[in-house]
């Protein structure tokens, strides 16, 4: 998928996040290229949650620079609050726990994901008092997008269902399908295989692929399956301690010492299985 001309969609350079005397991402340095799905991998404890925390907002680092090129515009992330790197960059996330509006249906969870365009139509509640016809045409759009993610991730006949109610691989589908509902220009995903079984992760690889193949927008993943991982990446980053240890195609990742020892704890010769879990529990995820 990489395009070798075009310039880097993220340039992560230096980037450093401590906690007290806890280093959590340590000189980190990296790049993300448009329509590519980079991974950042590692054992339990290794910064990747952080990172996402920094790219997203809910964390300023100490040091370091975040670049983003989204709609011909350089964004300085490591100087911009949260909403603004979702509203003006571009960047989507979704969480390694779960969090939809659990009491609210499936479709207003996504039309809730369109707040934005709906306020200014509304001309910030007036429109929406007096139901104006702006306001009307942005409400149906924002429901016709709503309910076309829907379909693409398998939920349309649930449209009027709790969300709360939905199992729980339906509800790490409809958390891709609202953070979609943003049009965004980065789309972050902390573990979204997590707790599927092979059918659902499968299902997952093939949603993943085509948001890249037919929304042309970056993809940073944080994922412990790595059978999604070698399978759908095109770049991959290993962090262990809060430091990169690795980077390159899935295939070298596969057979990177330095990886396999951060995952089994000693030199092994032969490749990482893709089906291996990271188990080490030295430290909570920071």
């Amino acid at each position: 998928m990489t395009i070798p001309s075009e310039p880097p969609l993220l340039e992560v350079e230096h980037l450093t996040m401590r906690f007290g005397g806890l280093v959590a991402v340590d000189d980190l340095s990296f790049a993300a290229r448009p329509r590519d799905i980079t991974a950042i991998i590692g054992p339990n404890g290794a910064g990747k949650t952080t990172v996402f925390n920094c790219l997203t907002g809910f964390y300023r680092p100490g040091t370091g620079r975040m670049a983003l090129r989204a709609s011909g515009k350089l964004f300085l992330l490591e100087r911009m609050d949260g909403h603004r790197i979702a509203r003006e960059a571009g960047v989507a996330r979704t969480f390694q726990n779960i969090r939809l509006f659990a009491g609210m249906t499936i479709l207003e969870n996504l039309i809730v994901a369109q707040h934005r365009p709906l306020m200014r139509a509304s001309l910030y509640t007036v429109g929406g008092l007096f139901n104006l016809p702006g306001y009307r045409r942005a409400e149906a759009a924002a429901v016709e997008k709503a309910r076309h993610w829907l379909d693409r991730v398998g939920l349309i006949e649930q449209a009027d269902h709790v969300a709360g109610n939905l199992p729980y691989g339906a509800q790490r589908r409809l958390e891709i399908a609202r953070a979609m509902c943003t049009d965004p220009t980065l789309l972050c995903l902390d573990e979204p295989a997590a707790g599927l079984n092979a059918a659902e992760s499968a299902e997952l690889n093939a949603l993943l692929l085509a948001i890249r193949e037919e929304y042309r927008i970056g993809v940073l993943l944080i994922e412990h399956d790595m059978s999604v991982v070698m399978e759908i990446s095109d770049h991959v980053i290993v962090l262990d301690y809060g430091r990169k240890i690795a980077a390159g195609p899935p295939a070298a990742i596969r057979n990177d010492a330095a990886v396999i020892k951060a995952y089994l704890g000693e030199e092994e010769s032969e490749e990482l299985p893709p089906e291996i879990a990271l188990d080490r529990s030295k430290g909570a995820e920071r």
